[in-house]
Order: C-alpha cells, then structure tokens, then sequence
C-alpha cells in the first residue's frame, strides 16, 4: 500500500478543493466550504467527506501517501484583514520611514488622486527603530554598527509585545556583517520572535524593495508559523511518512521550515500552481501558449504561461505592499461567485469587489445572505441546477436568489428581475475581461494567440462568454476545473530561488567571470539544499535569470535564460536576450545602448514523479447523457430558450455537445453558448471551440446521430 496516493489541498476564500490520486490512474475531486477561523477544520472536514464518499479514512491516505501538499491563503488573508502579527523594524537611522515614503509613489489610477488614502503600515511608526550604522554603495562601513542602538531598540520591542522583528538596512546587500550582528543580538535579547533579516531573504539591490519585503515576511511569519505547525502535527498523528510540501508562490513546492522562514513565498500560494497544470492538461495538443482563469466564490485569478513558461514578477506591489520576490505573476480581482451586486451613486449597477464569500454566502444558499450575488444571477439565468450544487450537497433557493435581485437591483432599476440577472453577469464578465488584458495585453502578448483554460467552480459558466470578448477560439475545461490548482500542486515539483546583487557592464571577461562565479555559488548551494532534500542530481534542474536595463535607466526587466558557460563572447547572448525583451514589453529596443545587470537569480527545481494522468472511457454518443432541458436566458432581452441538460458523469471520449447546451459535473457548470461545441477528450478534458471548428463539429454530430 506504500506510495498509494497522493493528496492536494487547495484552501479558496469560499471553498476548499481536495485533490486525490492513486497509483492506477484514479483522480477524484472534493470540496468543502472554507473555514476561515480556523483553516485546519476545512481539511479536516475534507478528509472526512472522502472517507464519506470513497470509503477511504484520513489514515489510510495520509500513511500511505507519497506526498500531501497544502496550497493555502492564510499568508494572504493575514495580509487582506491585516490581522498579522505585531511586528518591529530596525532601520538604518533617518530610514525608518522609507516604507511610508514608498518612493514617493501612488498607484496606478490614483497617482494625481489627493483623496486616496495612504497604505496601512504593518509596522507602525513607534515601532520602527533606527540604529546608528551606514555601508557606502560600494560596500565599505561609513559608519560602524552602534550596537547600543540595537539593544535599546530590543527593549523597547520587548515592553511593547511584539512578536516578530524585520531587520533592513541600507547597502546590506554588499556588506551584510550589520545585519547579522544585530540578529544576533535581537536572538539573544528575544529568543522567542520570528526575525526576518532583509539580506538574507531579499539579497537584492533596491533598499525600499528589500525593507518592505522583509516587513511582509516578519508579519507573516509567526502565522504561518502556527498554521504550518498544526498541520505539520495533525498529519503526523495521521501516520504520515513524508513531511506535508507546502506551495509557494514561485510555483515550487516547499517544506514547512522553509514556509515559516519564507514566509512571504506563501502569500499567493493557491493559483501560482494554475499554469502548472494548464500546461498539462495542453500536453495532448502542443499547447504552450495558455491563460488560465479561475473564477471561485470570492476571487478571479488570471495567469499566463507563454512559450511553456509562466509569467513571473518581481518587485510588484501587492495589495498595495512592495515584494521583490520572484511570484508567478497571478493577476486578482474581486470577482467571484460571491461577487454583490449593487447600485453606485450615478445610478448603475456595480459587481463586486465584496463578496458574501463562504459566509454567508450568497442568497441562494439561504444561509442568512440577503445581497444578489453573481451566483444568485446564473441560478436565475437558468444556468446553474436548483437542485443544488456539489452534487446537491449545497441546495439552492431560486426564490431567495429572485428576492434579492428584485429588491436591490431589478425594483430600482425598474427592469425586470431576468434583465437584471443578465446584466449583472454582463457586468462581471466584462470586470474579469479587463483583468485577462493586463497580464496579456498589457504584457505584450495577443490574447487571441492564446488557449483559455478553464479552473474554478464557479469559471465554467462564464468561459465561452469570456472567450467571446477575448477573441479567443479554443477554450479548455477539465472534469477537475474546480480544483484545478489543488490537481496542480500535485504535479508540481519543489523549487527554491537564489539570488545576488550585482552592478556591472555587460562588457569584459572580469565581468564574464563575475556572473558565471555568481551563478556557480548559487547553483552549488541550490544542489545542496535539493540533495539534502533527497533529490539525485538527474532530477535537479536549473533556470536562470537576470535583472538588466540600458545603463541611465530607473528601471530594469527580468530577462529568463537557459544556464551556460558565460565568457566575454557569451555576454553578446545575454545582450541579445535583454534586447528581445526589452522590445516585447516596450516595443522598442537600443541595440547600440550599454547594458548593465543589476541582479541575478537562479531557480532550483526538483523534479518530484507524476501521477498517472486521467482516463475517461470512450462514449456512445451525447444522447446517452442527456437530462432533458431547461430555460435559460443567453441576451440581454432576458427571454429564456428551452436548453439541453447534460450529466457530464455520463459522457465519454469522443462524444460531442453542440450548444446552446450545459453540462453538469460534479463541481462545476459548464455554460456552452450558441455557436459553440465541447468534446470530451480521453484525458478529461473538455475541449470548446467556435466559429467554422463549430460549424463542422455541428455536421459531425448530426452524421452520428442519423
């Protein structure tokens, strides 16, 4: 029974989605609501729903799993609610306050806005203590360490309780001796609080970059640290015989240790492992080129892999805090399920950003909810079962669903409550389109050279519709959408980042051998800490990148290269490289300009064994599952059409849906608007498509079924 299964957990704001595989192919998906007070009852409550409906108990597969990964959003959260943990700063003198100066800089869309309001400081002003000390931006001390400074500054943490301390001074990065000093005083004056030591977990050039990371980190940490410990504990008594991998936002998995101490890496955990498992579920075709969306009770989540790898950002702001770090670049907006709709001050309708999440959900689920909701809306559009969702576990009341509409939205508007319902899935696709254009569009990438790839519960009614506006012609929904990225995580390798600060010319061998030394330490220490995690060195692999600009420029791009040997002669690829970015995010290059690195990073992946992918029986055509029809309204008119029915636990490889139709799995909706077709490939996976692929597959069907 060893290495008989392997266990994904994803924790959403609305749900939490379980993934289990066996070693014969077997792939199930289960899901419970999420339970925000304490984010282990849901994985408790998972486990027991499995144990419920396969008949497996929590032992059994925990004792006998390879692997059980957690992607989880408590990091995130924290981070939303501001409900971290009391944090302190030691500063360089006359820098405590470089956070709240923030370069001088608004957000986009509010830059020339007097009345926006400024961030929440995680660590308040009394908090942030300066210390006597100064390195010189070529690394030699100006002012030596006043270690005094440090001590008063722990006492003064200790008289306010404060649990965790970020330590972030300025040029760190070419001379970390002050920060190591001080963290061994603060050790040894509050040996029971989490440190963050900014030159060890952001070792970057950019001082505010790095102080505000380490901030993120040291707020984070000590509830990550609690959450990890009581999962960590709770699958150990559960017999566990590997450590449980958590995922980090770099798209890697990792250790608990390393998520406590890493904190910051968890904070997207959850649909960093999208692109994963689109590239996956691509593999049959070739597909490389994917969006992937997911829609779920609370948020819309877009990624992008192009080429076969996904976008990955750095120095982003983040809920309108800075992180450098490395995280696959995972575009959220409030949009879910869950999204409220509601009526501004002009007069018109709004969706979201609150959302009703699990709690109380929206007023279908008739758990106390009184605002109209997007959930609410497809359930009057026709395109959700009243029956109820997750296999009738999660009955709907249409009636309370009609109520709110109609008293919030349809009566003001005077419309009528089946406008109002289209209008507000009108609203909230055309919300999730402008999010799908700035992390393609913006990027420099062509949607329409994209594959849309369908994850989420709530996704599926709202694909084609998406795909329309896009221009987007081939869409893929997988039986496993809904818990796509807890299928993701189990797919997924370990993965750990390396970096370096480096200021130099891409000119000269001394340079050359500069950056191939930088690289070589990296990797070395990369290798190591894999092998120390029982990784043979033909499963480890190894990507590199580099922060480069023109030299007089503010800002550099992140250029991505496969490792090679660099001489001076390999510097003009590194050249070449940078210029093909520069000019696909900006659409000019300098090919005559002198370049210069700023950073370097390495990725070190573990290659970890895959699952047997899914295999779904060859069919006998769509009329064997057919469940008859219902109304459902696909115009703004609001007049509903009789629509076919699908059981998409009935439907084989091969068999081919010609909408308008929806198919009803387990999880999920599948909404197929006119002028589209599905064909369920042997892999699971739905493939749509519209236009002439449409037109054919119509013929198609209607050969067979003569």
């Amino acid at each position: 029974m060893q290495n008989q299964y392997r266990l994904g957990i994803d924790a959403g704001g609305t749900f939490t989605d379980f993934i289990l595989a066996d070693r014969d192919g077997g792939v199930r998906i289960f899901k419970v609501l999420s339970t925000p007070q304490d984010p282990t009852l849901a994985i408790r409550n998972g486990l027991k729903l499995i144990e419920d409906e396969a008949g497996i108990t929590a032992r059994q597969i925990v004792s006998n799993a390879d692997l059980c990964i957690n992607g989880t959003t408590v990091g995130l959260n924290a981070l939303i609610t501001h409900n971290g943990a009391k944090t302190g700063l030691i500063a360089t003198a006359g820098h405590e306050d470089s956070i709240e100066i923030r370069l001088g800089h608004k957000e986009d869309g509010y830059r020339y806005d007097p009345d926006y309001p400024p961030a929440t400081m995680l660590v308040p002003r009394y908090l942030r203590r300066g210390v006597r000390e100064r390195v010189i931006s070529t690394g030699a001390v100006n002012t030596p360490l006043n270690e005094d400074d440090v001590r008063e500054a722990c006492r003064h943490f200790l008289r306010e309780g404060v649990e965790s301390v970020a330590i972030s001074f300025v040029w760190s990065v070419l001379h970390p001796e002050h920060e190591l000093r001080a963290a061994e005083i603060v050790r040894e004056m509050m040996p029971d609080v989490r440190l963050t030591v900014g030159s060890q977990l952001y070792p970057q050039v950019r001082e505010y970059t790095r102080t505000s990371t380490a901030i993120v980190n040291a707020y984070l940490a000590p509830i990550l640290q609690r959450y990890v410990e009581a999962v960590d504990g709770y699958f150990r008594g559960l017999g566990a015989r590997q450590p449980v991998r958590y995922f980090q936002s770099n798209g890697g998995l990792a250790l608990g240790s390393v998520v406590t101490d890493q904190s910051v890496y968890a904070i997207n955990s959850g649909p960093a492992s999208a692109p994963q498992a689109a590239l996956y579920l691509g593999e049959p075709w070739g597909m490389k080129d994917i969006i992937t969306v997911d829609m779920g009770g609370t948020s819309f989540d877009i990624t992008l892999t192009r080429d076969g790898r996904a976008n990955v950002s750095k120095n982003i702001d983040f809920l309108r805090y800075r992180i450098g770090i490395p995280m696959i670049q995972v575009e959220t907006l409030g949009a879910g399920g869950g999204s409220i709709g509601w009526i501004d001050s002009m007069g018109l309708m709004q969706m979201g950003p609150q959302s009703a999440g699990s709690e109380p959900g929206p007023a279908s689920y008739d758990q106390g909810g009184e605002r109209p909701t997007t959930t609410d809306a497809n359930l009057i559009l026709g395109y959700l079962n009243p029956d109820g969702l997750v296999g009738g576990r999660l009955p709907l009341n249409v009636e309370k669903a009609r109520a709110a509409i109609k008293t919030h939205l349809a009566d003001p508007l005077g419309i009528s409550v089946e406008k109002a319902a289209h209008g507000m899935f009108t609203i909230v696709n055309n919300n999730m389109v402008n999010a799908i254009r700035r992390v393609s569009v913006e990027r420099g990438y062509d949607p329409r050279d994209f594959v849309l790839n369908c994850a989420g519960g709530a996704t599926a009614a709202h694909i084609t519709a998406l795909a329309r506006e896009m221009g987007i012609r081939k869409v893929l929904i997988s039986k496993l959408a809904s818990g796509l990225c807890a299928f993701g995580q189990i797919i997924s390798d370990v993965k750990y980042n390396y970096m370096a600060p480096v200021a130099a010319r891409l000119e000269g061998a001394d340079t050359a051998r500069r950056l191939d030394d930088l690289f070589g330490a990296l990797e070395a220490r990369g290798r190591r800490d894999l092998s120390g995690d029982g990784f043979a060195e033909e499963r480890i692999s190894i990507r590199r990148s580099l922060d480069m600009r023109y030299v007089g420029q503010v800002h550099e791009c992140t250029v991505d290269v496969d490792p090679f040997a660099i001489t001076e002669e390999a510097l003009e690829r590194l050249k070449a490289a940078f210029h093909a970015r520069h000019e696909e995010l900006y659409t000019y290059c300098e090919r005559n300009s002198a370049v210069e690195v700023v950073n370097v990073e390495s990725a070190i992946t573990g290659r970890v064994d895959r699952p047997k992918p899914m295999h779904v029986a060859a069919g006998s055509g769509a009329h064997a599952a057919l469940r008859g029809t219902r109304p459902m309204i696909f115009d703004a008119e609001g007049i509903g059409q009789d629509t076919p029915v699908y059981d998409g636990a009935l439907l084989g490889a091969g068999d081919r849906i010609i909408g308008p139709a929806v198919i009803q799995e387990v999880t999920t909706t599948i909404v197929i608007e006119p002028g589209w077709s599905a064909e369920l490939d042997a892999t699971g996976v739905y493939v749509l498509t519209l236009g002439a692929d449409a037109a054919a597959a119509v013929e198609a069907q209607q050969t067979e079924d003569a």
